[in-house]
């Protein structure tokens, strides 16, 4: 017997730098999302009216849906809906909402709180009815825990009367519109039996038939929000009764019918029980945001390499790519949005291994303030892209404005971005924070090309702002709360945007470390110290005030920081290469491509027009 040998090729530079990004297993992870968008019913439709265009996004969702093998895996794999939003994102913003919703809050939640499989879930996973959440309400936005919403049980009935007691207790913004089909939802409200309140549950509601709101639901379109067309609304209840099994159970029974045992600390651990999917939801807000950023800082860089402007006197034309004022802010962008893909990976990683006590606690932390940091780095991404395209990207066709509206939705959307770094700044100024390796001064400044002592400055950052908040909120006199965090949270907001950056800045070592000697390694690098250094200059300072940075260091920044711009933007197609956005993605937005004036083509032109002289 032969035996043939075939060598197999060691990974490219752009293959390794996609596993960065992604992932090791990024191919079994990512792969059916990058298919399934390439098909043609996920190709790019320009124009549309908004109501043709959420009829399209809930299209979407059923072929979606029909993709799947199991609704109800998508659902209980956090991975999967996080690549789910990163790649639907750039393509169907209202879809991915709507996808999201459905899967994560909607179906996640029933799968979480019925894990003994005693509900009937084939409605859902075949989507003859559309799952969405209802949670906050007008009046209660980051406020969750005191919603107004009530479930009074009915014990003649054994089951719940569903009431909306005032205009603030409307629920706020879920798509609960018969739009898509018929809609049913998991309702946060408060549970009162025999007068006493048992905090804040989630009842399972049917909303809506195919046409309209069901008897004792009211539903009122919101005004359009700016962005992707989502049938947000209002909706109430009226006496509306619902039967016992409505009531979504932890997995231990509350006791026999119509007892509802509550001790103490108990609402506050059923409440954060109910909306435990919200977690999962800032994980895939921050893959979403991540993808967006990545797409268009794609077409960016492509459209900057074939838009051809003047060269100087007698010298040919040359990409608008060829000038530093394009380039520089790309280059920038481009170390951003690596250091945001492995922020998010970190954050997923550390919450999916952490499942109790202090580690849990910290690695939730950290899944808030990724959330709250990549969105807003990439409404800075985005826009710069945007910008660097000019008029180009206005125009709806070449796929950048959904994407520039869109990413406001993520800042808000599973917790609003300031209340996420206020929680996580009031978390870290009142804990004791040990002295860490990475945050100890050297004897004296270290060099500025080592990424471990930019690791070490990006720590002493974090501390230095941290330690300012206390100091503001001892001077506070009486020891009022409120005046004490008032004096404090500038300063723990500065801490909190530190934590973030060093958390970036680890993971980008983390990334570094693990690649081979090569290319690829310096690359990275390359991203790496761009990334870091451009902290430590805006924080320049504060670090030679402390005595961690010498007065020549600091004033080399500015030249470090040109040369290390220089070397990201000469190899920045490669980069944007190893987003792995699929041709059909990208062949969908003219810009990205060489040929984007054909997509202005006239027919009738005189160009285009054979012309012929009179006899």
């Amino acid at each position: 017997m032969t035996v043939t040998l075939t060598d197999t090729a060691p990974p490219s530079t752009t293959e390794l730098l996609t596993g960065v990004l992604l992932g090791p297993e990024h191919r079994r992870e990512h792969g059916f999302w990058q298919r399934l968008i390439s098909t043609e019913p996920f190709r790019r439709r320009p124009g549309g009216t908004p109501e043709e265009r959420l009829e399209l996004a809930y299209d979407r969702l059923r072929v979606l849906n029909l993709s799947l093998d199991s609704g109800a895996r998508l659902a209980a794999d956090p991975r999967a809906l996080a690549a789910l939003h990163a790649w639907l994102g750039p393509v169907d913003p209202a879809l991915t909402t709507v996808a999201g919703i459905h899967y994560n809050l909607f179906l996640g939640s029933l799968l979480d709180h019925d894990g003994a499989g005693r509900r009937d879930l084939s409605d859902y996973l075949s989507m003859r009815r559309i799952g969405t959440f209802l949670c906050t309400e007008v009046a209660h936005g980051n406020n969750a825990a005191a919603m107004e919403t009530t479930a009074t049980y009915d014990r003649e009935r054994d089951g719940f009367v569903l009431h909306t007691p005032n205009a603030g207790a409307q629920k706020f913004m879920p798509n609960t519109s018969p739009a898509g089909g018929a809609k049913s939802g998991l309702v946060a409200a408060r549970l009162v039996a025999d007068g006493s309140d048992h905090g804040v549950r989630l009842f399972l509601v049917h909303l809506t038939d195919a046409e309209r709101a069901l008897p004792g639901v009211r539903v009122r379109r919101l005004p359009a929000r700016m962005g992707s067309p989502v049938d947000h609304c209002l909706t109430s209840f009226d006496e509306l009764f619902v039967e016992r099994d409505a009531l979504l159970e932890p997995d231990e029974p509350d006791g026999p019918p119509g007892e509802f045992r509550t001790g103490p600390g108990d609402r506050r651990r059923r409440f954060l029980t109910s909306i435990g999917r919200v977690t999962h939801g800032r994980v895939s807000m921050s893959a979403c945001a991540a993808g967006s950023a990545r797409a268009t800082l794609a077409v960016a860089v492509r459209y900057g390499g074939h838009r051809m402007i003047s060269g100087s006197r007698r010298t040919p034309p040359v990409p608008v790519n060829a000038h530093r004022t394009h380039h520089g802010p790309l280059a920038s962008a481009m170390a951003t949005v690596f250091a945001m893909s492995l922020l998010h990976r970190r954050a997923q990683e550390r919450w999916e291994s952490c499942t109790e006590g202090e580690g849990r606690t910290e690695a939730g932390r950290l899944v808030d303030v990724a959330k709250a940091w990549i969105t807003w780095r990439a409404r800075e991404v985005i826009v710069e892209s945007r910008e660097r395209c000019g008029a180009q990207a206005l125009l709806e066709n070449n796929g950048m404005t959904e994407l520039v509206t869109g990413v406001e939705g993520a800042i808000t959307a599973e917790g609003d971005n300031i209340a996420l770094y206020a929680k996580a700044a009031a978390d870290l100024l009142l804990a004791d924070r040990p002295a860490r390796v990475d945050a100890a001064p050297a004897a004296e400044p270290g060099d500025l090309s080592d990424p471990r002592f930019l690791v070490r400055l990006l720590a002493a950052i974090e501390d230095i702002w941290f330690t300012r908040a206390r100091a503001r909120a001892l001077r506070v006199p009486g020891a009022e709360a409120l005046a004490q965090w008032n004096a404090a949270s500038g300063p723990a907001l500065r801490g909190v945007e530190a934590y973030a950056y060093r958390h970036a800045a680890q993971a980008y070592a983390e990334a570094r470390a693990a690649l081979p000697e090569g290319a690829a390694k310096e690359r990275l690098g390359e991203l790496e110290r761009l990334f870091a250094t451009q902290w430590v200059a805006r924080n320049s300072g504060d670090l030679l005030a402390a005595g961690l940075l010498r007065g020549d260091q600091a004033e080399a920044l500015a030249e470090i920081t040109e040369e290390l711009i220089t070397a990201v933007a000469e190899h920045a197609p490669q980069l944007a290469d190893s987003f792995a956005l699929p041709a059909e993605l990208l062949a969908d937005w003219p810009i990205a491509g060489p040929g984007y004036a054909d997509a202005y083509d006239d027919p009738s032109g005189p160009w285009n027009t054979a012309r012929t002289d009179a006899p």
